[in-house]
């Protein structure tokens, strides 16, 4: 069993910046796929960025060229840094591994705003 804790979010004015993390409570294997989803009030929760077993990213087209996924085997996390930030990147952030199964962690709060 696995679990994903994530963190790093918080409040961030248009145009600014935050990077997420997300622990894993195992071991991560390069085999694994991770991602970070969202999902904002009123909306179903989307993929943002996926990394895969050898260093693949996909992005969805709403944030390619502002944020960037990124892992660390050794210290079994996952990263998001998000730059250039807008109001309608508010939303709760999932970290998502695929390993023989899915795991979610519990979500972390990225609220975008001036």
């Amino acid at each position: 069993q696995v679990q994903l804790v994530e963190s790093g979010g918080g409040l961030a004015q248009p145009g600014g910046s935050l990077r997420l993390s997300c622990a894993a409570s195992g071991r991560i294997f390069s085999t694994d796929v991770m991602g970070w989803h969202r999902q904002a009030p009123g909306k179903q929760r989307e993929m943002v960025a996926r990394i895969t077993s050898r260093d693949n990213t996909n992005y969805a087209d709403s944030v390619r060229g502002r944020f960037t996924i990124s892992r660390d085997n050794a210290e079994n996390t996952v990263y998001l840094q998000m730059n250039s930030l807008k109001p309608e990147d508010t939303a709760v952030y999932y970290c998502r591994l695929d390993r023989r199964g899915v795991y979610w962690g519990q979500g972390t709060q990225v609220t975008v705003s001036s």
